[in-house]
C-alpha cells in the first residue's frame, strides 16, 4: 500500500477546522514538529482559507503567513539534523507564492485550482519540485497538456473532493480513485469534509468527526491512493500501519 500522510499546517485566522489555532509562526513550526512526530511523511503549509464563504486575500499576505514557518522550518532542520529533511508543502493558487515558496526550499506546491496549474507548471523547470494538481475522471485536456510538458512523473492527482460539490459527486469521486490511479499518483484530501456526514447520517461538531476521516484515509489508501492529506495525523498513521500490518 505504502500511502504516504501530509499533516495539515493552516496559517489562517478563517480555516474551517482549525482557523486561528496556528496563525503565529512560532505555533505553526510547533505544529508542524508534532505532527511529523506523530508519523506525518509530508506538512503541507496553507496561508489562505479555501472554506466555503472564505476572502479570498493576495499572493502578498499569503506569502507573508507562509515564509516565516517555512524559512523557520528549514532553518532549523539545518542547524539540528541537515540529513533528516522534512517534505514540506505549500497550498497556493498564486504562483507569485509558489516561485517564492520553491526558492525558499518548497518541494511540492499543492495547486487547489485547475486556472493557474499551466503556469505552475512552467515553475518546475530545473529542480526537482513537485506539483499536486485537480484532476478529475474525463478531463483528458488536461491531461494531454501534462502529457505535452513530460512532467507527468512529478504529478499528483487530486480528485478535489467538497470543491463545488454535493456529497454526492464526492462519493462518486472517492470511488473513483482506482480509474484515478491508473492515470497516476493520487492525493486525496478529504479530512474534516462533510462528506462523513452524508455517509452515516450524524450530526456532529467540526473536527469531530475522526472515526470517519481515518476511515476515509484508510478507503482511499486502499484504492490506491499515495498520499491522504488529513489533520489527525497520529490516527491516521496508526491506522494505516495496521492495515499494512494484516495486508502482509
Amino acid at each position: 500500500m505504502m500511502c504516504k500522510v501530509m499533516g495539515i499546517v493552516n496559517v489562517t485566522p478563517d480555516s474551517f477546522s482549525d482557523g486561528g489555532q496556528f496563525f503565529k509562526p512560532e505555533e505553526a513550526i510547533r505544529r508542524a514538529k508534532n505532527l511529523v512526530a506523530d508519523g506525518a511523511d509530508i506538512i503541507d503549509l496553507g496561508g489562505e482559507s479555501t472554506r466555503p464563504g472564505a476572502t479570498p486575500i493576495g499572493w502578498e499576505e499569503e506569502w507573508s503567513r507562509i515564509e516565516p514557518v517555512l524559512v523557520g522550518l528549514r532553518s532549523i532542520e539545518q542547524s539540528n539534523n541537515p540529513n533528516n529533511r522534512t517534505i514540506l508543502s505549500v497550498d497556493t493558487y498564486h504562483p507569485e507564492t509558489a516561485e517564492r515558496a520553491i526558492r525558499a526550499g518548497a518541494d511540492i506546491i499543492n495547486c487547489v485550482y485547475p486556472e493557474p496549474v499551466a503556469e505552475m507548471m512552467k515553475l518546475l523547470g530545473g529542480n526537482e519540485v513537485e506539483l499536486v494538481v485537480p484532476y478529475r475522471i474525463g478531463d483528458e485536456d488536461f491531461r494531454r497538456e501534462t502529457e505535452d510538458a513530460r512532467i507527468a512523473s512529478r504529478l499528483y492527482l487530486d480528485p478535489m473532493i467538497g470543491f463545488g460539490t454535493t456529497r454526492e459527486e464526492d462519493i462518486e469521486l472517492l470511488r473513483s480513485i482506482p480509474e484515478l490511479a491508473e492515470k497516476g499518483r493520487v492525493l486525496v484530501g478529504a479530512s474534516r469534509k462533510r462528506i462523513v456526514k452524508k455517509l452515516v447520517g450524524e450530526k456532529s461538531a467540526v473536527g469531530k468527526n475522526v472515526g470517519g476521516n481515518v476511515a476515509i484515509a484508510v478507503w482511499a489508501a486502499m484504492q490506491g491512493a499515495s498520499v491522504v492529506r488529513v489533520h489527525d495525523v497520529k490516527e491516521t498513521v496508526q491506522a494505516l500501519r495496521v492495515v499494512e500490518r494484516l495486508r502482509g
